[in-house]
């Protein structure tokens, strides 16, 4: 579906806004506005990643802002991002999308209609600080599901499936810490000596904040699996633990029944009156003693 989004008879400039094209409307504009081959084919990758370039007298750019839903499984770049294709001419602006996209018509609101784009950079400096602004919302949902494993990590009774879901959040902020890292030459562009103003330097520093905020969400969820192992680590020791002390109670008893139970015949304490209950009472003694001797310890 192709969309005017500003008017060239109204504005400075002129939007073209499409969403999901098929082939026939996509030979069309290429057609119309002379797009590049190479453009098209990173347009048609669906994983391809944040890209700027200039291409045949315009800037091509692929940008990409977070999904509004995303599968409690998702972990790649196309499950949990949306790209979106900008054509930067000197007059004229065209974005292409696959999903649905409010940002045109709030642009034009907030930004176009009150004249506060002066010209194409101006313009696409707003979409880009517009589709960085969608990590805003999934980085407050990832700190909220980080402290919720955080509390329930020492809990006696854990849940068999924390490991599965640590596993696909850390994807989920590795994915997406990676994707906007690579998204800075894109800022570097609308922010560049010759354009910088009081929004260039807005997005930069929004730029910066989620940068700094899924660094430090990817540092918190290392730190996290490493508690992880760490507890389980230590719950097995103490297992194990408590299983050598039973083996070392039973182990001089054990050796005791063995010895008398080889039936030689010519044993000497099998003839004796108080054999049986003198055996015993050592058993006791030996049981004691080493319960006394891991108590010293502080192994019990």
């Amino acid at each position: 579906m192709i969309k005017m989004i500003a008017e060239g008879s109204k504005y400075p400039f002129e939007w073209i806004d499409v969403t999901d094209p098929d082939d026939a409307e996509l030979a069309e504009l290429s057609k119309k506005h002379a797009f590049h081959e190479s453009s098209i084919k990173d347009w048609s990758q669906p994983d391809h990643l944040p890209k700027y370039e200039t291409v045949a007298g315009y800037a091509f750019i692929i940008f990409r802002m977070h999904s509004e839903s995303v599968a409690t499984e998702a972990d790649t770049v196309p499950e949990l991002t949306d790209k979106v294709a900008v054509f930067m001419f000197p007059e004229k602006v065209i974005t292409l999308h696959r999903k649905p996209w409010s940002a045109p018509e709030l642009i034009r609101e907030n930004q176009i209609t009150q004249h506060a784009c002066k010209d194409t950079h101006q313009l696409v400096n707003e979409i880009i600080k517009s589709c960085l602004s969608t990590y805003e919302e999934p980085s407050a949902k990832l700190t909220r599901d980080i402290e919720y494993y955080e509390e329930n990590m020492f809990l006696k009774n854990r849940k068999a499936s924390l490991l599965k879901s640590l596993y696909y959040l850390r994807r989920r902020v590795e994915v997406t810490r990676r994707v906007i890292m690579l998204s800075h030459e894109i800022v570097d562009k609308m922010d560049d000596p010759e354009h910088t103003n009081a929004y260039t330097r807005d997005t930069r520093d929004l730029f910066v904040k989620m940068q700094n905020i899924y660094d430090t969400l990817f540092e918190n969820m290392n730190q996290l699996v490493m508690i992880y192992f760490s507890i389980s680590s230590q719950r097995t020791n103490e297992i194990v633990r408590v299983l050598t002390l039973f083996s070392v109670f039973f182990m001089p008893l054990t050796f005791i029944v063995g010895i008398y139970g080889m039936n030689f015949e010519f044993m000497p304490e099998l003839r004796m009156k108080y054999g049986y209950p003198a055996v015993m009472i050592l058993m006791v003694f030996i049981t004691v003693g080493i319960y006394a001797w891991f108590k010293k310890k502080g192994w019990l």
